[in-house]
């Protein structure tokens, strides 16, 4: 599961005593909830039915999806289905691919998402093995379903852009700058982020 409301704010409020900018910023915004997922293969399933859609898009895709194999989204019954009946299901040629790639990897054991590595670089290293799925999805994935406290997405767009209105700078931060901001911020860089994302579109900052 991803980071507690507990641990969110003991997190923040280290990194407030550390950056006057980000105390200034959790008092006008207040705290951010928490995001979770369910730990497991399923998780990384729907970011991958999720991809270049709608919500809504997903939704019913990911709707028609468990109805074909089950909510346990066993890999085996996903690899059973022929071409057209994911199809029908809405996946497209590439999603059918990535997959595809997820559940032989999960099958095959290569990928065990009770044991991922506790360095959480590898723990990407290892998650990245899927087809389709970037650096991105896979920080996402380790903040929200296994609640690692120190993932600093930041080539998120609106991890960027919510620093620079936290920090008040005239330009959003790029990438490697994202990074470099928030070095001193470890180990509650991932409490951090979420911040971010509370404030990108928040009407009090």
């Amino acid at each position: 599961m991803g980071l507690t409301a507990s641990q969110i704010r003991e997190s923040l409020d280290a990194v407030a005593a550390r950056e006057p900018a980000m105390a200034r910023a959790l008092e006008a915004a207040g705290y951010p909830e928490p995001r979770i997922r369910e730990r497991g293969h399923a998780t990384l399933l729907r970011a991958i039915v999720g991809q270049q859609v709608s919500v809504a898009a997903a939704a019913s895709m990911w709707a028609r999806l468990e109805a074909e194999v089950g909510p346990a989204m066993d890999p085996e019954a996903i690899l059973s289905r022929d071409f057209d009946t994911l199809r029908a299901c809405g996946l497209s040629r590439q999603k059918q691919g990535y997959a595809r790639s997820l559940c032989e990897l999960v099958g095959a054991g290569a990928i065990d998402f009770g044991a991922l590595p506790t360095d959480d670089e590898e723990a990407i290293a290892e998650l990245t093995k899927v087809k389709g799925i970037g650096r991105w999805t896979a920080e996402i994935y380790l903040l929200f379903a296994e609640g690692r406290p120190d993932i600093w997405p930041a080539g998120d767009l609106a991890v960027q852009a919510g620093l620079g209105k936290i920090l008040g700078l005239d330009a959003r931060p790029d990438e490697k700058e994202t990074r470099t901001l928030a070095e001193g911020w470890r180990p509650h860089r991932g409490a951090t982020a979420i911040f971010t994302w509370h404030c990108y579109n928040n009407p009090a900052l």
